[in-house]
C-alpha cells in the first residue's frame, strides 16, 4: 500500500478515500512495522501478555515459531511452548522477568560466540 501511495496509484480516489487509506497504512505500520525488515522467521518469540497478544500467539503457532510467554491466571497456557507463570499486569514483575530474559539471551549469545570462535 505504501508503494502504491508513493507511485500515485491512489490519486484517482477522492480526498476522503485517500484519508482512509492513509489511516489504514498508519495502522498497519503501527502494528506490523517491525516485521517489514524481517528476512526470515524468528526461531523464538517472547510474549509478555499472551492473553492480550492472542493474535501473535496464533500466528506464531501457525508458522511453527517457538513461544516463550508470560502467562497470567486469565490466559490459556496450552498454546505456549515455554510458560512463565507471572502476574503480567504488574509493572515490577514484568520488568523483572524481561530483564532476566534479556540477561539470559545476552549470556547465551556470548557463549555461542566463544564456542564458534574456537
Amino acid at each position: 500500500m505504501k508503494q502504491k501511495r508513493e507511485s500515485g496509484e491512489y490519486a484517482k480516489y477522492t480526498k476522503k478515500e485517500n484519508l482512509l487509506i492513509d489511516r489504514d497504512i498508519a495502522k498497519m505500520e503501527r502494528f506490523l512495522g517491525g516485521l517489514a525488515g524481517m528476512e526470515k522467521l524468528p526461531d523464538a518469540m517472547f510474549i509478555v501478555d499472551t492473553h492480550k497478544e492472542i493474535a501473535a500467539v496464533r500466528e506464531a503457532k501457525l508458522k511453527g515459531v517457538v513461544i516463550v510467554g508470560m502467562v497470567d491466571t486469565n490466559a490459556d497456557p496450552t498454546g505456549i511452548d515455554w510458560v512463565i507463570p507471572v502476574n503480567d499486569d504488574a509493572v515490577r514483575s514484568v520488568k523483572l522477568v524481561v530483564e532476566k530474559i534479556a540477561e539470559a539471551y545476552a549470556a547465551g549469545r556470548a557463549k555461542l560466540k566463544t564456542q564458534n570462535a574456537k
